[in-house]
């Protein structure tokens, strides 16, 4: 179903300020700390390209708090220099009077970045639209800015201040990134057909677990393969794994995993083998054999071969979080080869989050996938049939400020 939704079309921006909510969240390199790649980036350039008359607001968030990957947007701002090949200024405040100063004093043509919208307390919270306009963010930058566009497709999924706060308040549209996402999706909703095959790994196990029951209440997960940290809650769910996987609500955790492997065993398919790091090198074992100071890293040889034959004997696949740290080369062998699995399956194949975006580019077979999409967990909720926080906004937008069809 069509979604109702203004365009950069719809909105008169020139010479206006612009607050552009994107999800430039990259993955960090954990030992150089340095941004692997530059895909949102590219991403939020396109729109930023199309607003060469507006004075820009850049505004993302980047990591988690506690995280090696929270961090500041100034390495983001300087990227995105190189991309677009023109002056971004950056600012290390968010809604201060150093922040507000600088958008007041952008001119025409100006870009420039706030840091890390997670550094204020409320970005890290989850709003109902009427209550995050309240929030000290919203309002005391929605002052300053005469519209908003949002372009965090990736982030679509989470009611943070910036995400829904500002729709009510200044015309709001969407970006390009969001028209993109939304078109292919709707073109891969009227050709993807069963069995459907979901590939789920990373380390959000909570999201995880979440995308675990909306895609089998939809419908879209006849066979779930798991890796991963939320591999290794199903394992010690089963009772195959020893000893403690050390991540905060675990316990919580493997007792839902334990529930659904209880309701639908079948459903279900878990590593056979694992890798470790053991004197320096990579190490296969049996998930039974690790010891409780293992850390596993990746899935192993095994586990890589079954699971490939459940990926192309699919007519939809879709894949969200890496199998294992494919950072480091030794343990990038889960990843690669699942991905070259789905780069050979003869049905509709789609790829989940920034990380995997980044694995296919590095290994060369970004083109051989039907659908790659920067995000994670808000694409995972929207091919399961859930309402989204951004998509919502937009349309009270469109209700408020003009409608068009997408």
């Amino acid at each position: 179903m069509p979604i109702k939704m203004l365009t950069l079309e719809d909105l008169d921006l020139d010479g206006e300020r612009v607050f552009l909510r994107v999800d430039v969240n990259t993955p960090v390199h954990p030992e150089t700390g340095k941004l692997m790649e530059h895909t949102r980036l590219e991403e939020a350039a396109m729109t930023i390209r199309d607003l060469p008359k507006s004075k820009v607001v850049v505004a993302s968030h980047q990591g988690r708090v506690g995280r090696s990957d929270y961090t500041s947007l100034e390495a983001h701002s300087k990227a995105l220099e190189e991309i677009i090949g023109k002056k971004v200024a950056f600012v290390p405040d968010v809604f201060g009077p150093e922040a507000l100063s600088e958008i007041d004093s952008l001119p025409d043509g100006g870009v420039l970045v706030l840091d890390n919208l997670r550094f204020t307390a409320e970005e890290n919270q989850e709003y109902k639209p009427a209550d995050a306009e309240k929030t000290f963010l919203v309002r005391r930058i929605k002052d300053h800015v005469d519209a908003c566009v949002l372009d965090a497709f990736s982030t679509a999924h989470r009611s943070s201040p910036s995400i829904v706060g500002f729709a009510g308040l200044v015309p709001t549209c969407a970006g390009r990134t969001v028209g993109r996402e939304l078109r292919m999706l709707d073109r891969i909703f009227s050709v993807e057909k069963g069995p459907y095959v979901t590939v789920l790994g990373g380390a959000k196990v909570n999201d995880r677990l979440e995308a675990i029951d909306a895609l089998i209440a939809n419908n879209r997960a006849d066979k779930v393969l798991l890796c991963g940290v939320v591999g290794l809650v199903f394992l010690k769910a089963a009772g195959k794994l020893k000893g403690e996987i050390g991540i905060e609500g675990e316990q919580k955790y493997v007792l839902k995993a334990r529930q659904l492997m209880d309701d639908d065993p079948e459903r279900f398919a878990l590593p056979v083998d694992v890798a470790m790091r053991a004197n320096g090198e990579r190490k296969e074992v049996e998930p039974g054999m690790l010891t409780a100071q293992a850390q596993v890293l990746d899935i192993g040889t095994k586990t890589i071969e079954r699971y490939g034959r459940f990926i192309k004997g699919a007519g939809t696949v879709f894949m969200s979080g890496p199998p294992g740290a494919f950072e480091w080369e030794e343990f990038s062998v889960g990843t690669q080869g699942l991905l070259v699995a789905m780069a050979s399956s003869l049905g509709t194949t789609i790829i989940s989050g920034g990380h995997l975006s980044t694995a296919l580019r590095k290994y060369g077979i970004h083109d051989q996938i039907d659908h790659i999409s920067t995000a994670g967990g808000a694409l995972v909720q929207y091919l399961a049939g859930k309402r989204l926080p951004l998509i919502d906004a937009l349309e009270r937008a469109a209700d408020k400020w003009g409608r068009k069809p997408s």
